[in-house]
């Protein structure tokens, strides 16, 4: 179980995040939605320790993990693989060398032990018949799907996704929200998807929390937010150009 704990965030004097609190149960998967710059990929940022919180604590299985040194954060890493909204491969390496980067490195694999294991990864998401092929030689939505590969080569117990359908057609973002939704199914994982994606949050989330001027509007299930008579929430699900919402 994650769990954010009354975090607030400014930088300089802009107040991204004013006491958010948000848990997320184990094998779930968790939008958190809200305009652009609202501090969705903030929160979850602190989740690896990469953003520190100014105020509030983030509780991982219970244990406190706020502070913890880079060296510490070490093992929260392995368990929270994060897939970032840019596919972040290495052009000059193929895709299965991609996915086997991690393994060579953190499970002291041979260089065959881990080109069998990628395979494998690669696999999962469909994408071992493109093995031997560049990030250049595919799409956007291919090259995400490799990167979830990577992500899953050190077993993790929590994956978090930032914006992981932006820019991609509808055809592979469906694909993208489909994997998503089978690591949950299938394989347990629980996922912490940022997006603004709507056909995403109501087709995939099993939860739903909206960021809305550093606070959590909502946090519901997606029954809940089509029946909020929140005025903002009424306009932000809809996509609506004028409303409640203070853009």
């Amino acid at each position: 179980m994650i769990e954010f704990r009354n975090i607030s965030k400014a930088f300089g004097s802009k107040h991204v995040l004013r006491d958010v609190s948000l848990v997320v149960d184990k094998g779930q998967i968790l939008f958190i939605v809200g305009l652009s710059g609202a501090g969705k990929s903030v929160l979850v940022k602190h989740l690896v320790g990469l953003i520190q919180p100014d105020a509030g604590q983030v509780l991982l299985d219970g244990r406190d993990i706020t502070h913890l040194s880079e060296k510490e954060f070490y093992p929260v890493r392995m368990r929270c693989a994060m897939v970032f909204q840019h596919s972040t491969l290495f052009d000059s390496m193929s895709l299965v060398e991609n996915v086997m980067l991690p393994l060579r490195k953190h499970k002291d694999m041979n260089h065959k032990q881990a080109q069998d294991a990628a395979i494998g990864f690669l696999r999962r998401v469909r994408m071992d018949h493109m093995a031997n092929r560049f990030p250049s030689d595919i799409g956007d939505g291919l090259r995400k799907r490799v990167a979830i590969a990577r992500a899953l080569t050190l077993d993790p117990d929590f994956v978090i996704f930032d914006e992981p359908t932006t820019g991609l057609d509808p055809l592979a973002a469906a694909n993208v929200d489909r994997l998503i939704r089978q690591l949950s199914d299938e394989q347990g994982v629980t996922s912490i998807v940022v997006s603004h994606d709507l056909r995403s949050i109501f087709t995939v989330a099993d939860r739903i929390a909206m960021i809305y001027q550093g606070n959590v509007r909502l946090d519901g299930t997606p029954a809940d937010f089509r029946n909020s008579r929140d005025g903002v929430i009424y306009q932000f699900i809809r996509g609506l150009a004028e409303g409640a919402m203070v853009l």
